[in-house]
């Protein structure tokens, strides 16, 4: 790649704040240092330096293009002849520079699963991927978040007090989608442990790793031979016919991207409706929906900030960079977002307007943001049904968010609360008509 050496901050040659190095160096994109609050900063000081594709190192002596160029993003996540998702592709993984140790391949490793892939290869995956997902019965997922909502919330109701994020967000998407799975509580448990290991950047990694395969390959074992009505049965026997490999890597996925994702989409809305409170009264007042608010939180504070990866199949010049065949680009979703050539004059998002990139775009669509928006949705609305007179415990300016690049969210989201108000039943569903559930025949053209 055709950039200076890497230099971080800890040399003492560059920005305290951003880690971005003297002299035009790429930035680093990793340390302790970084997290949800700041990052915004350093995109505004790369894009000012560097324009809509930025060098950064993503480890040390890794280096890679930040792209956060909204109509750059577009290109990255469309052109697949020059952008490819195969991290076989990587120069440096090629030529033996990143160590098999290192805590980026959980993230950036092949697999065979759609993520990884590119063309027809990934066209069949997606179709696997996508009927499944089709197959949700809307009513169905929304009764099962709203009890999922309503235990949790009855496990602290009577202390008047609980941390939003441990408590509620990062609970309810996970036991939501382990029963989509087709997972029981038990096993559940184990699985969210060992994924999380598996994507976390330590020595216990490669153990972990062994833990989720063993436990999906069980799972996999018991729906091919006793099939249910299940994302994992459906993968199973669908038309495609995934290996099962192919499914393992594609449930890891499916669990990965839409776990984390959700909890930090729930807690950062829940943090935006205590914080702010106009935007509450908006909501409350019906002057926003539901819908709007979340899209307005995902335009301004994307779930994943950034995310790898596309690689060059070609030299070019791409957003005024000399990129290598070879080179890594990581997608910069929150600051495409926040790019002035394509927001107001004010910078503010358009109520109703979902052009926003949280989801990627191109062939690589997030093919699960549906059941994701349904599982936010449901979360919030229940809970500030319940919990009428919700609060922050401590003065916005303590919160904390979580020591990560890639994704944005908040560590914890302690708040107060009075008695909650009793449930109320619901004679009406208010979720559009549920979809047709997904055939083993059935088939539907990918984006």
């Amino acid at each position: 790649m055709t950039m200076p050496p890497h230099t971080s901050a800890a040399a003492g040659s560059g920005c305290p704040v951003t880690g971005a190095a003297a002299g035009g160096g790429p930035a680093a994109l990793y340390g302790p240092g970084l997290d949800g609050d700041m990052m915004p900063a350093l995109y505004e000081q790369l894009r000012a330096a560097h324009g809509p594709v930025a060098p950064v190192a993503i480890a040390p002596g890794v280096d890679a293009w930040l792209v956060i160029g909204h109509r750059e993003l577009l290109q990255l996540t469309r052109e697949e002849q020059d952008f490819s998702h195969d991290p076989r592709r990587w120069t440096l993984l090629r030529e033996g520079r990143v160590p098999a140790d290192s805590p980026l391949l959980p993230m950036v490793g092949w697999r065979p699963a759609l993520l990884f892939t590119d063309g027809q290869q990934h066209r069949r995956m997606r179709t696997a991927v996508a009927d499944a997902l089709a197959g949700i019965n809307g009513h169905e997922l929304r009764r099962s978040v709203r009890d999922t909502a309503e235990h949790l919330i009855a496990s602290f109701a009577a202390r008047g007090t609980a941390d939003l994020v441990a408590h509620y967000a990062r609970l309810l998407p996970m036991q939501v989608i382990t029963q989509l799975l087709g997972v029981d509580t038990q096993t559940g448990r184990a699985l969210v442990e060992a994924i999380a290991g598996t994507v976390s950047a330590t020595a216990d990694a490669a153990e972990a790793s062994k833990r989720m395969a063993g436990i999906l390959l069980r799972l996999i074992d018991e729906k091919r031979r006793d099939p249910g009505n299940d994302i994992t049965s459906a993968l199973l026997h669908h038309p495609a016919r995934l290996t099962d490999e192919e499914v393992l890597h594609n449930l890891v996925v499916m669990f990965v991207a839409g776990n984390q994702t959700t909890v930090n989409w729930i807690a950062t809305s829940l943090r935006i409706l205590l914080c702010d409170p106009a935007f509450r009264s908006s909501l409350t007042g019906g002057h926003l929906s539901v819908d709007d608010a979340l899209d307005l939180v995902l335009w301004r504070f994307p779930p994943t900030q950034n995310f790898p990866a596309r690689y060059a199949t070609r030299d070019m010049t791409f957003g005024g960079q000399p990129v290598r065949a070879g080179d890594m680009l990581i997608l910069g979703l929150a600051a495409a977002n926040a790019d002035p050539k394509i927001l107001p004059p004010d910078g503010q998002p358009v109520v109703g307007n979902r052009s926003h990139l949280a989801f990627s775009a191109g062939p690589h669509t997030c093919p699960a943001q549906d059941p994701a928006r349904l599982i936010t949705r449901t979360a919030i609305d229940t809970i500030l049904h319940r919990l009428s007179d919700l609060e922050l415990a401590v003065p916005e300016s303590e919160l904390e968010w979580v020591k990560s690049p890639w994704s944005r969210g908040l560590a914890a989201l302690p708040v107060r609360f009075t008695t909650p108000q009793p449930r109320t039943p619901v004679t009406q569903p208010t979720d559009p008509p549920p979809r047709r559930a997904a055939t083993p025949h059935a088939s539907r053209p990918t984006t």
